[in-house]
């Protein structure tokens, strides 16, 4: 499920601004990035993120400029820029000898770098301070993200559900061609059976009944329709809960699928194969919109 959040703010000299956004995923993916300065923040965030989210590929940044510095006018020293190059040709080297390819460095690499050196505090109280005080920053820029997921979760249920209710119409006609199916059905194995006893001097009364039995259990598809109805019921339970339902909705779409290709195949029937079609696009659709949902 899709969502975002931002917020920024001043700490004891320094500007803060955190951003978090959320794209479709069937699994849990984060990526997070912090001050590497700022021990212990990384694993925090993401231990409180882990927490509210179960899907979904989440980026998160938090980024932290001392103003105190930024004020004076950031100085791009000979020694920080050297020390910035040594660290970016250490990690290269170790990457060849690994074979890992790696995109050639940018001058911005080295920027970046730099200025994250330059905002390097010393002061261990304040790093301890300023990381609390982040996390609690953190924690409300989560929170509204959160709440634009769940605004989107709530039209994404209204989709859903008006989804659920199509092919719970499709369901109700296919039910009302049953009868007249079963005649036709019925009438063809009587010609079909007449036929074979023509030719057939003697035939066990017994066993031609039974071959009959197999023959029209083989085409009821009367299991098929109710445990679609079964399984469009649950979704909708689902829906209601307002839990983490993705996966379970994942493997309702796959049943619902899987019933509506046996009603399909077992249909001998026109209108009948015209609605079992008609709800495999259904049902493919709505499982598309379950890949949104947590």
């Amino acid at each position: 499920m899709t969502g975002f959040a931002s917020g920024q703010g001043k700490i004891a000299g320094f500007s803060w601004q955190i951003d978090v956004r959320s794209v479709n995923n069937r699994g849990l993916d984060f990526r997070l990035r912090t001050p590497e300065w700022i021990e212990g923040l990384d694993n925090a965030a993401r231990a409180h993120l882990q927490k509210l989210v179960s899907r979904g590929s989440i980026h998160a940044n938090i980024r932290v400029v001392n103003d105190k510095k930024t004020s004076m006018g950031t100085t791009l020293d000979i020694a920080s820029i050297v020390q910035s190059l040594e660290k970016i040709q250490m990690i290269e080297t170790q990457a060849e000898e690994l074979g890992v390819d790696l995109s050639p460095s940018k001058a911005s690499d080295v920027l970046d770098l730099t200025l994250d050196n330059a905002e390097f505090v010393t002061n261990n109280e304040e790093i301890i301070f300023l990381k609390d005080e982040l996390l609690k920053a953190f924690e409300g820029v989560v929170e509204n993200f959160l709440s634009s997921r769940q605004t989107e979760g709530n039209e994404l249920a209204k989709i859903l559900t008006a989804q659920a209710k199509q092919i719970e119409m499709q369901i109700t006609s296919a039910t009302k061609l049953l009868p007249e199916r079963e005649k036709r059905l019925k009438a063809n194995f009587l010609e079909q059976l007449s036929t074979v006893l023509e030719n057939v001097t003697e035939a066990d009364p017994q066993r031609v009944a039974q071959e009959l039995a197999l023959l029209t259990i083989k085409a009821d598809v009367t299991e098929e329709l109710d445990r679609l109805k079964v399984h469009v019921k649950s979704f909708k339970q689902f829906l209601l809960q307002g839990a983490v339902i993705g996966r379970k909705m994942d493997f309702l779409m796959q049943e619902l699928n899987r019933e509506a290709n046996t009603l399909c195949s077992k249909s001998q029937n026109s209108s009948l194969t015209a609605i079992g079609l008609e709800l495999k696009v259904m049902i493919d659709q709505m499982r598309e919109q379950v890949q949104n949902v947590e």
